[in-house]
């Protein structure tokens, strides 16, 4: 006989300090369900059927990749032995609010498949570490310089579609402007901050934003300079969130010219993990970071 599961809060927690959008609630309401199906012993074939689907999706609903109706919700409820009224409201309201578009839905357009999820993780993360070999990271970019770099990725693209691109890329942006901004911690190569993009006003501009942005507590910036030779980057740009929310694992993000891949499993993560804080440890300290910048924008003119 299954064990009679405990109730878990993490559910009322976010829904009493939601922090982020659908994107987080569909990742907790997913894991709570997963939760109460292993402690009833039901295998993801029976819950597929409950709610008229197949395994694959119930899967897809337990890792936050999908939204969940209310009703399916409450089948799965009904099947998993949660019958308290006030119990079953909360996890209701949680699919209520996690079927909720969010901001960066009308961008749709011009954003690809895989996108939205690593904007959703950047609105709840409260520690973002990165480290970019090309460019400057999109969240510390100015509206020229990330114009500019958008023409370079998409040069096909129309204007009026290269201004909605720079508008969802400065849209982004906003989350560090909020009270309970995440921390930004940036590992630059320093060929991303010498490589022209625009015209010398705008890497200009970038670099005086660089100054003025970094001097903000919550954000950290790095330059790895060329004299220390070789880094073990994992051969491009890796992104790593962290949550407050004990039910959401640390997220590597990889991106590639056209996918990117998210990763998950705690080895892995731990990995990358490894790999970070060699290059945390390898690149200028902070404290040189204000100096190398003032010296590269003498070189600008």
């Amino acid at each position: 006989m299954a064990a009679e599961p405990v109730r878990d809060t993490s559910v009322r927690r976010i829904l009493d300090h939601p922090r982020g959008g659908p994107t987080i609630l569909r990742i907790v309401l997913g894991t709570q369900l997963r939760r109460l199906r292993e402690a009833h012993g039901i295998s993801r074939e029976r819950a597929g059927e409950a709610i008229r689907g197949s395994h694959a999706k119930i899967s897809r609903l337990e890792l936050g990749r999908v939204g969940c109706k209310e009703r399916d919700v409450a089948d799965l409820l009904t099947l998993y032995q949660v019958t308290d009224p006030a119990e079953r409201e909360e996890y209701l309201a949680l699919a209520r609010q996690a079927g909720s578009p969010g901001w960066w839905q009308k961008y749709s357009d011009v954003m690809s498949p895989w996108f939205d999820r690593l904007i959703g993780l950047e609105e709840a993360a409260a520690l973002i570490r990165t480290y970019e070999v090309q460019f400057v990271p999109g969240l510390l970019q100015t509206r020229d310089y990330a114009r500019a770099v958008i023409r370079l990725g998409h040069p096909r693209a129309g204007e009026q579609e290269v201004e909605r691109r720079t508008g969802l890329r400065m849209r982004r942006q906003d989350l560090l402007d909020r009270p309970q901004a995440p921390r930004l911690w940036a590992v630059v190569d320093e060929a991303a901050l010498r490589r022209p993009l625009g015209s010398r006003a705008v890497m200009r501009e970038q670099i005086e934003h660089l100054l003025k942005i970094t001097q903000r507590p919550h954000v950290t910036l790095q330059v790895a300079p060329f004299r220390i030779g070789g880094l073990a980057a994992a051969g491009g740009p890796v992104t790593m969130l962290r949550f407050l929310e004990p039910d959401l694992p640390d997220v590597v993000y990889l991106e590639q010219l056209t996918s990117s891949l998210y990763l998950e499993k705690r080895e892995e993560v731990e990995s990358y993990m490894v790999v970070m804080d060699r290059l945390c440890a390898t690149a200028e300290p902070p404290a040189s970071t204000t100096a190398f910048l003032e010296d590269l924008l003498a070189e600008c003119g």
